[in-house]
């Protein structure tokens, strides 16, 4: 699959349902902490890592926007830094840019400013205190991201529910079953809003029947 193309179909599926064709293929998607949370709620992200290592300095952040592409996203280890690694002016100059998004494994500042800018932007905490500008540390190395690790050119997927972590090609296993989860989800949706029972759309009985006797199953849907 094309590197475009993939993050086209990306950008369509939600993280659940991306997370749903995991637990059902056991690819490995890596799921960021869920203390890192969108500053700007609503936006879809979708884009390949562009990776930094700092610690209560910005400048190689600053490095990373110099360098990073569009489509990718600017993804920082804060190595729990106490001091705001990124505020106004980066996801603007990102915007700029067409990168995808800033993650930041940290503090940031100027949220107000920064909601309307419209940039998938998410962090881990807040402060008004910026941090330096005397050195330069590490991009483009794999790095710790909410928990997880983070290699240059891993695509990320975040909504307001997460982020998601994988290569291309372990996406690449997971769209086809995630579009169908989605697919299925939409039109359960669509009939629900017609008065027809959620219930009558799982196979709720027979997979509580067999439970009960000890039988192995799955609940599933019952739409075509």
């Amino acid at each position: 699959m094309m590197s475009n193309e993939l993050l086209q179909r990306l950008g369509s599926l939600d993280t659940a349902c991306l997370c749903d064709a995991d637990k059902a293929l056991q690819v490995g998607l890596r799921v960021m902490s869920s203390e890192i949370r969108p500053l700007c709620p609503g936006l879809k992200m979708t884009g390949r890592a562009h990776t930094v290592r700092c610690h209560n300095d910005f400048l190689t952040v600053i490095k990373a926007l110099h360098d990073a592409q569009p489509q990718e996203i600017i993804v920082i280890d804060s190595q729990n830094s106490t001091k705001a690694l990124t505020g106004e002016l980066f996801p603007t100059e990102a915007a700029r840019k067409g990168l995808a998004g800033i993650v930041n494994d940290g503090p940031c500042r100027d949220t107000a400013a920064v909601r309307e800018i419209g940039l998938p932007y998410f962090a881990r905490a807040v402060c008004p205190v910026p941090g330096t500008t005397n050195q330069l540390f590490q991009t483009q190395v794999p790095i710790q991201c909410g928990g997880v690790t983070v290699h240059p050119d891993d695509v990320l997927v975040g909504d307001d529910d997460g982020i998601l972590v994988a290569t291309s090609q372990e996406f690449e296993q997971l769209i086809p079953l995630a579009e169908e989860i989605q697919g299925k989800e939409e039109q359960m949706l669509r009939r629900m809003s017609e008065g027809i029972s959620l219930l009558g759309m799982l196979n709720f009985e027979e997979h509580c029947d067999r439970i009960e006797k000890g039988e192995a199953s799955r609940l599933e849907f019952k739409v075509e």
